[in-house]
């Protein structure tokens, strides 16, 4: 008989299957740290939790939440991936990693999926807001309203996104539908100034935010902040206030807070650059290098992409970063380094791609170096792209043109300008460039089209008929009187100006001399000239001019005179020099004879003898030849004196002949 199998003792649970009694107190433990911010714990206890239970997913999120709240996004967003793998939908708070890493699409792809709760349209509007995409943001922000969020955060960033998305004309609208004042928050204050800069009412602006900073002091100061920390939290409002003491006038005012701003190098670094960015388009061209070294400071060069400095790329806009580098570009146009002009040009369209800016900097650059043609090009294809920006793009080609002579590219360049195209300045401006590029049909059919457009508006009578003037006049000017008769008519007919009667008698005058007469007849007599004299008025001398008149009468009077009697003028004969004859007047005389020798055209300089320069031998030394040379053309000259000479000479030359004797008898002794 087979032997009995013993029973197999009862498994005994792994070590890992704490007791639920020790996993209360695990999460009891971590609510006390999360509530009291001690996030560092929180993390430790969430561990101790996943050893026992790596699959809870309360545990989970809050350690990703406490990773959150310690700005280690990484950490945390590498737990959020292995949650994926667990099963654990964890989207809104990887959205939220991706954001703070500045990776804005792919956390706006995260929450396209998630529900439409208050945190997710929240977070939403905010990625928004980062992308520039304003219109998205505030409708992001339209929805949230309708779940009644009562939060003050909220309402801020509201009021900044209508702001942003240029309706500052709703912000005081919107905070009457908000309940909330301008004065209830610093932040608020502020950013009612800012909606106030936007309608160019600096001096509220200024008022708002001298607010702004009073109403942060208190409220920093309540909640026991240093001052370093106050001066850092209210840095925007700062430089926000010098902006606007820039566009009052007081410039010296605004560079001295931008200069103490960066010297004292407390405020946070997105206010800084703001503040360097300004100061240097406050200076202008003035001390370009020094604005370039402090940009340099704010944009490196990556494997050959330029961008903004680490730390400060996520905290700035995009407009804000652009137009620091617009600066950067001006700034080397104007110091002249065209290399690095040309090189930052071609990268900024990929940089901003749906921005204007960008094509204008590269055609400023090509016309710089004299190729106004392709930069035309380029704003053209830019325009074509970009239909939207289509009217800046155009302005700017028009103006290219203009400067290099080609008024028929500028004129096409105005005429593709649809929304301004029957204003007075741009017909105008179309009508004088058709005419420089000689297409006087074309400036005709300018003025005509625009009278027939100013006909049929209902409030446009007064621009029509100066319009229908200058097209009279033009038309005049061109030899087309029939045309700008019937022009000045219709002007008189509806305006009843004299300007336009005077026209239209000067221009009928050349097309029917008896309707010329009848419009003369309407034109109002001056006042005062009823009982004037015309003949006596043509002898009447100007006033102080009496004795000058009577002078001219006496001298036409002498002239009328002496038209019948011809003086006959006695010829002279012509005086000769001593012993001239005139028969034989010989050579004539050198035409250059007053010039001075070396201004003739005959005059021949010296060739100096190179070779007399040279000396050979040691130093100090001297050629016999130059030495026997120099004796002969002694004796010679000697020779001469003794010919023509006095008998002084004579004897002075004899004695100095005798003299080297003597002084050889001594150097014997």
């Amino acid at each position: 008989m087979a032997p009995k199998a013993k029973p197999k003792p009862a498994a005994t649970p792994p070590p890992s299957s704490a007791p639920p009694a020790a996993l209360e107190d695990l999460f009891s433990t971590l609510n006390r740290h999360i509530n009291n911010s001690e996030f560092r714990q929180a993390i430790k206890v969430a561990d101790q939790i996943l050893t026992s239970a790596p699959r809870d997913e309360d545990a989970l999120r809050c350690k990703v939440v406490a990773l959150i709240k310690l700005d280690n996004v990484d950490v945390a967003l590498s737990t959020i991936r292995e949650c994926e793998k667990l099963g654990i939908d964890l989207q809104f708070h990887k959205a939220y990693c991706l954001y703070r890493q500045n990776k804005l699409q792919e956390a706006l792809d995260c929450l396209r999926l998630q529900e439409k709760n208050p945190s997710v349209l929240q977070l939403e509007a905010q990625i928004f807001y980062r992308l520039g995409k304003m219109d998205a943001c505030t409708q992001s922000y339209d929805k949230l309203r309708k779940f009644k969020v009562d939060s003050s955060d909220v309402y801020v960033n509201i009021i900044a996104a209508l702001i942003a998305a240029g309706r500052a004309s709703e912000v005081q609208s919107m905070m009457d539908t908000l309940k909330v004042t301008a004065n209830s928050r610093f932040e608020m204050a502020y950013n009612a100034a800012c909606s106030m800069i936007e309608k160019k009412k600096y001096s509220d602006a200024e008022k708002l935010l001298l607010s702004a900073r009073r109403i942060g002091q208190e409220m920093l100061m309540e909640d026991d902040c240093t001052e370093e920390e106050i001066e850092n939290e209210l840095a925007p409002i700062a430089v926000q206030l010098a902006y606007v003491q820039q566009m009052l006038g007081r410039s010296e005012e605004a560079a001295a807070t931008y200069a103490n701003l960066i010297k004292r190098n407390v405020a946070d670094a997105s206010s800084l650059a703001v503040a360097t960015n300004n100061v240097i388009a406050l200076k202008g061209t003035r001390d370009v290098s020094d604005g370039l070294k402090k940009l340099d400071r704010l944009i490196e060069k990556n494997e050959g992409r330029f961008q903004i400095v680490q730390g400060l790329d996520l905290k700035l806009f995009s407009r804000q970063k652009e137009a620091i580098y617009t600066n950067r570009m001006l700034l080397l146009l104007h110091a002249n380094k065209m290399d690095q002009a040309r090189e930052l040009a071609a990268a900024l369209p990929s940089m901003f791609p749906d921005s204007v800016m960008p094509a204008l900097l590269e055609a400023s650059v090509l016309v710089r170096e004299n190729k106004a043609g392709q930069a035309e090009e380029l704003l053209k294809q830019f325009a074509e792209r970009h239909t939207d920006k289509a009217k800046t793009a155009f302005l700017a080609r028009a103006q290219v043109a203009v400067a290099a002579g080609h008024h028929a590219i500028a004129a096409e360049s105005l005429a593709q300008i649809t929304d301004i195209q029957h204003l007075p300045a741009t017909v105008a401006t179309l009508v004088c460039l058709r005419e420089r590029a000689g297409d006087v049909e074309s400036a005709a059919a300018t003025l005509d089209s625009a009278l027939q457009w100013w006909s049929n508006s209902m409030d446009g009578e007064s621009k029509r008929d100066v319009i229908m003037q200058e097209a009279a006049a033009f038309k005049l000017k061109h030899g087309k009187a029939e045309e700008a008769a019937r022009l000045f008519e219709d002007l008189v007919k509806n305006s009843q100006s004299i300007t336009a009667l005077v026209g239209l008698v000067t221009t009928m005058a050349r097309v029917d001399v008896n309707k010329a007469e009848t419009y003369e007849k309407r034109l109002p007599p001056l006042p005062g000239l009823k009982d004037i004299n015309v003949k006596s008025l043509e002898q009447t001398p100007g006033a102080g001019q009496t004795k000058h008149v009577d002078m001219y009468m006496e001298g036409v009077e002498e002239e009328a005179k002496g038209k019948s009697k011809t003086k006959k003028k006695r010829k002279r004969k012509p005086k000769y020099p001593k012993g001239f004859d005139p028969a034989n007047p010989g050579p004539p005389p050198d035409p250059e004879r007053w010039l001075p020798k070396r201004e003739r055209s005959s005059y021949r300089p010296r060739r100096k003898d190179k070779r007399a320069a040279q000396i050979r031998g040691s130093q100090g030394a001297v050629a016999r030849e130059k030495l026997a040379d120099a004796s002969t053309s002694t004796s010679t000259s000697s020779k001469s004196a003794q010919a023509s000479g006095t008998s002084k000479v004579t004897a002075n030359t004899e004695q100095s002949k005798s003299k080297p004797s003597k002084s050889r008898k001594k150097s014997r002794n």
